[in-house]
């Protein structure tokens, strides 16, 4: 499978570790000779870069629709600009997050879930896996508020990142994995790695 290409992402609230899984599972992949890609959503492209300034900024002054369109115009310049070709060069891509944080994020602000997925799918590669971190929200909330460095985004309140995990929690699909992220770094890290050469063939 790795030799066609393969797309991995990497889910979860936030706090939940996805951005250090992904940087480790890229090393250990590319430790083993893969060709490997490593993105994140929102990406740095325009949309992406005025996203990140939003979800930074002190208030949520856009509606459900607004944000889910912002992060569909970004979503459809990283499926042009980096998913595609990397697939179409074999290399496998992980992404530390993907259209399912679209799902639990937007969905959890009222819109549809499966409305969300069906628009990202009209357009966006389905990932070969989606590693769900999972992690109980005042464990996430605790976690961020552990680092005095980072700035607290609008979507960190703890009775929204339970809804988000809530909707998280139901999605399912043979693609679909969850690993404990309240485990030890290095444990999450075995799992994932584990999983990744399974789906890959590689194991």
């Amino acid at each position: 499978m790795a030799a066609a290409g393969a797309l991995l992402a990497l889910e979860g609230v936030d706090g939940s570790g996805k951005t250090t899984q992904a940087r480790l599972l890229a090393e250990a992949l590319r430790q083993r000779g893969l060709e490997v890609a490593l993105t994140r959503e929102p990406t740095e492209g325009p949309s992406g870069e005025r996203l990140r300034r939003y979800l930074a900024g002190p208030t949520r002054h856009l509606s459900p629709d607004e944000e889910l369109a912002l992060f569909l115009e970004d979503r459809r310049d990283h499926v042009a600009r980096v998913i595609r070709p990397a697939l179409a060069a074999g290399q496998v891509i992980i992404t530390d997050r993907y259209y399912y944080s679209s799902v639990a994020y937007q969905g959890a602000l009222g819109l549809d879930p499966a409305q969300i997925l069906a628009a990202n799918e009209a357009f966006a590669p389905r990932p070969e896996a989606v590693f769900i971190l999972t992690l109980p929200p005042g464990l996430a909330v605790a976690r961020l508020s552990q680092n005095p460095d980072r700035v607290r985004q609008v979507s960190e309140a703890q009775e929204y990142l339970e809804r988000v995990a809530a909707i998280y929690a139901s999605l399912t699909g043979p693609h679909i994995h969850r690993v404990d992220a309240a485990q030890p770094l290095e444990s999450v890290h075995a799992a994932l790695l584990s999983l990744t050469l399974k789906v890959l063939e590689l194991q």
